[in-house]
């Protein structure tokens, strides 16, 4: 793509959204995963789209869009939802994408138009912010957003089904079946359970620390920062097991686990290598910053991820449109990467080393 030359757009004139078609409804394009990305995960059950589409909205999905969750196009056609190409469902006001959209296809949507997505690697790539920014298209990352509470709904929602599908991967792991030596995480009459030691402090370390814990294991959470420790005490409870991060105890631990599941710790923290020459035989172990366990139940992510997506689009009309709610909304300018041809997202610009507008000020030239 050829050098662009950066104008910034302090004062974009509000623009009242309508159909391709011209029947003045505003239209919501849902698109299907790349074939080659292995991104199972979507954003939308077809429930949630009848519930969309009800609310005055004109919902069309790609044919076999849904597939990956189990959802023929004929279970969303009951719900009056219009089956439809690629090309036309990426026409549309506002295009739904669990992951971003490559060049290609952000040269396919509609001029200034709107993408809703998660955030990824994707977006720190210059060819793709130069296309959005060249198409002045709008891009609001769901995970990065915020509820008015301060409460990173969608990014907690993934988190939960990450820790707790890890825990179903680690039980499957240890079974005969999934190839181990065929036992299970509870302990019954005189044996022990299986140990699991978890290392972090995020949303997803602690939901994989409660399922473990209801599957019945020993379960040690691991971090660098004591308070955190305290904080995961209190909201798992006493029978969780909180250990400092200390070289010596650390190395005990990975010594005698069956299940270690590694993620972010308060401090940066690398497993050292060295340390997988003292795990067990068999051992189950799943570093979370390397995969994601819930792209393999994509049809339970759409369902959790379906019910904020509904609040989201009511808000929107009943806050009479996006750049309303955006405006009203600061939780939901967290999300925003792009906007209507500006950069906005600093982590980006510096990542890429390129202008960034304030977002605020953008708005505010609009009030």
């Amino acid at each position: 793509m050829k050098e662009r030359k950066k104008t910034i757009q302090l004062e974009p004139r509000p623009e009242r959204i309508s159909s391709a078609d011209g029947d003045g409804a505003t239209t919501v394009g849902i698109v299907a995963n790349y074939d080659d990305s292995g991104e199972t995960r979507f954003l939308l059950t077809p429930e949630a789209c009848g519930l969309i589409g009800a609310s005055g909205l004109r919902v069309m999905i790609e044919s076999g869009a849904g597939a990956g969750i189990s959802f023929p196009d004929e279970s969303y056609a009951g719900f009056g939802v219009e089956i439809t190409t690629r090309d036309r469902a990426m026409k549309c006001d506002i295009v739904v994408s669990f992951a971003p959209l490559r060049e290609l296809d952000i040269l396919r949507m509609r001029k200034g138009g709107i993408l809703l997505c998660m955030m990824d690697a994707t977006l720190y790539e210059r060819e793709i912010v130069d296309a959005l920014l060249d198409h002045q298209v709008t891009v609001c990352c769901l995970d990065n957003m915020e509820s008015f509470n301060g409460i990173p709904v969608f990014a907690d929602i993934i988190d939960e089904l990450d820790g707790r599908a890890s825990i179903i991967y680690a039980q499957h792991s240890l079974s005969l079946l999934g190839g181990g030596k065929g036992v299970i995480l509870a302990g019954v009459a005189g044996l022990n359970p299986c140990e699991v030691l978890v290392l972090g402090d995020g949303n997803v370390e602690i939901a994989a620390a409660m399922a473990a814990l209801d599957a019945g294991a020993y379960v040690t959470l691991m971090n660098n920062d004591i308070s955190a420790l305290q904080s995961a005490r209190q909201i798992c409870g006493p029978q969780l097991n909180t250990v400092a991060m200390h070289p010596r105890v650390l190395f005990n631990k990975v010594k005698t686990a069956d299940v270690i599941l590694a993620g972010t710790c308060t401090r940066p923290f690398e497993f050292p290598l060295k340390l997988r020459l003292a795990m067990k035989p068999n051992v189950f172990f799943l570093d979370f910053n390397e995969t994601h366990p819930s792209v393999t139940a994509p049809r339970t992510v759409a369902m959790a991820l379906s019910n904020p997506l509904v609040n989201f689009f009511d808000e929107m009309l009943l806050k009479d449109g996006f750049d309303a709610m955006l405006s009203t909304s600061p939780g939901m300018q967290r999300g925003i990467i792009t906007y209507r041809g500006n950069l906005v997202d600093k982590p980006v610009a510096s990542a890429l080393g390129m202008p960034c507008v304030d977002l605020s000020i953008i708005l505010a030239g609009r009030n």
